[in-house]
């Protein structure tokens, strides 16, 4: 939760909503907590500017579901005004370069209507009212089964009940960016939000293009006779790294502070697309006072040059350990690029021993997978068995005592702000 503005005019951005044991035992409380700190009345909304899903993936979509899920309810705990939601739906990405992403599958024109998610209609009809003006525009298919393929690409449960939920709601879909894609690009401008001023810096489009080529594998497949359901299919396709490259990524600046939300984007393209947006020189380095460190701390999205080239006074790490989320090694890249000299903090969203309890159960779960594909293929290396001193974060940190100093675990029963101008009232 962002929050921006000052005493007499209090402005609040909600980002991602973590995975389904999040919304009730926190996201929940906090708002009302927030509703009551704001002196509201109890039939007052409490007014968001933007909620921001920064990609389709499970434990980052999950909580706003539920939260839309309540807010359509007849009697939701607290209605909420939101402004805009920012999010890159798969019904989006459909209208970008059509001719592509259906290719093999007959003709693709695309007319000139309003896009998906206009607000005017049900956006997770868009695919499934061909030809209709004002949805995706016309999209010609040569017959019934290929139809319904599209309409399952655009149909990723969650994305869509997303926009399902936000048109009944009111949430007008990327309104800041006239309701067409979030993209880094060159020319696209900082959006301003009273005093807060957003910078995208992913995704570009190279990473949507990618998403394209993802789907236009599985059209085929579908066309050279693959059994597989489109849903085994498509599950398969959301588990996997392409979803994260398109994450939005954006730098958030007021009163001369500034936090850069990665969502599960890849540090070396977080470098291009803060190049590519004018905030960071060509091989250069820049300062921000919170970075959300990318995709839980996991070290297949890190390299050591982005901690030296992206320095921060707070790094979160949001991950609890499942899928071994932060890595050890990450917090080595960290140490390395940082030293203890310098002065910042490092918050983690879980104690560092609950994070190694799942960190060594996925640890054994990759091991045993391993094994049993090494028996059908010996090329494949087995990682040796878990060790609490060479694999565990708690004895890294033991390690390093001084960077261990740097630690401030977040306590479950207690907002936990990082207050960078005026204090927020909880």
């Amino acid at each position: 939760m962002l929050h921006y503005g000052n005493k007499a005019d209090p402005h609040l951005i909600l980002i991602d909503g973590g995975p389904s044991d999040v919304y009730k035992p926190q996201m929940k409380p906090r708002l009302t907590r927030i509703h009551g700190a704001r002196g509201l009345d109890e039939s007052d909304p409490l007014p968001v500017d933007v909620v921001m899903v920064s990609h389709v993936d499970d434990d980052h979509i999950q909580g706003i579901l539920e939260l839309t899920k309540e807010q359509r309810g007849a009697n939701p705990f607290l209605h909420l005004e939101v402004s805009s939601l920012w999010h890159n739906s798969f019904d989006d990405l459909l209208t970008t370069k059509p001719a592509e992403l259906v290719a093999g599958f007959g003709a693709a024109s695309v007319g000139d209507g309003g896009g998906a998610g206009d607000g005017a209609t049900d956006a997770g009809s868009a695919l499934a009212s061909v030809g209709n003006e004002g949805l995706a525009g016309n999209i010609d298919v040569d017959t019934k089964d290929e139809m319904q393929t599209l309409e399952v690409l655009a149909s990723i449960p969650q994305g869509r009940q997303l926009r399902d939920d936000a048109v009944a709601l009111k949430w007008t879909p990327n309104k800041q960016f006239g309701r067409q894609l979030i993209l880094a690009t060159a020319a696209q401008k900082p959006v301003m939000l009273n005093d807060l001023k957003m910078t995208v810096a992913g995704p570009m489009q190279p990473e949507l293009m990618a998403l394209q080529v993802e789907h236009d594998k599985f059209l085929k497949s579908k066309q050279a006779g693959d059994k597989k359901t489109p849903e085994a299919a498509l599950a398969a396709f959301v588990d996997a790294s392409v979803p994260n490259l398109s994450s939005i990524v954006v730098l958030a600046e007021a009163g001369g502070k500034s936090i850069l939300f990665t969502g599960d984007a890849r540090g070396d393209k977080i470098l291009e697309g803060l190049e590519l947006a004018g905030r960071l020189t060509k091989g250069g380095a820049m300062h921000v006072d919170i970075l959300k460190v990318p995709h839980h701390g996991s070290d297949n999205n890190m390299e050591t040059i982005f901690f030296k080239r992206v320095t921060a006074d707070h790094y979160v790490f949001s991950g609890n350990g499942e899928n071994g989320n932060p890595e050890r090694a990450t917090m080595g890249m960290l140490l390395e690029a940082r030293g203890t000299d310098a002065v910042y903090t490092i918050h983690l969203t879980y104690p560092v021993e609950e994070i190694d309890v799942a960190r060594k159960a996925d640890w054994g779960n990759g091991t045993g997978q391993a094994e049993k594909a090494a028996e059908k293929n010996p090329a494949i290396k087995v990682r040796e068995d878990w060790s609490p001193a060479k694999h565990g974060l708690t004895a890294f940190f033991n390690d390093n005592p001084k960077f261990a100093q740097k630690l401030k675990i977040v306590d479950e029963k207690e907002p936990h702000l990082i207050d960078l101008l005026d204090a927020v009232k909880i």
